[in-house]
């Protein structure tokens, strides 16, 4: 697994983790900028990476981001929103 990370020029989140063969592939979200909210467009894990659990582990990285840059998330992606709402220890970093 890479680190969490935020390319602004391309807006949007990433992070690598391995398949089960050992092959590097992506999480990524997708964001627009509303002031100090982030607005989540779309979750999407490589094929490869799917129900292994990789992408609520870059759903906790983007949320904990969120929280240590002091934005607010609103997610209009359905799995984002969903994790957030299975998440309430990261209720705090939902917009109002």
């Amino acid at each position: 697994m890479s680190a969490f990370k935020d390319l602004p020029a391309d807006r949007r989140y990433q992070q690598h983790f391995a398949d089960a063969a050992g092959a590097e592939h992506s999480v990524w979200a997708d964001y627009a900028v509303r002031g100090h909210t982030r607005i989540i467009l779309h979750v999407e894990a490589h094929p490869s990476l799917r129900g292994t659990g990789a992408a609520g582990t870059f759903m906790q990285a983007l949320a904990e981001h969120a929280r240590a840059e002091g934005y607010k998330l609103e997610p209009h992606c359905s799995y984002a929103a969903i994790w957030l709402k299975r998440h309430p220890e990261y209720e705090d970093v939902l917009s109002s």
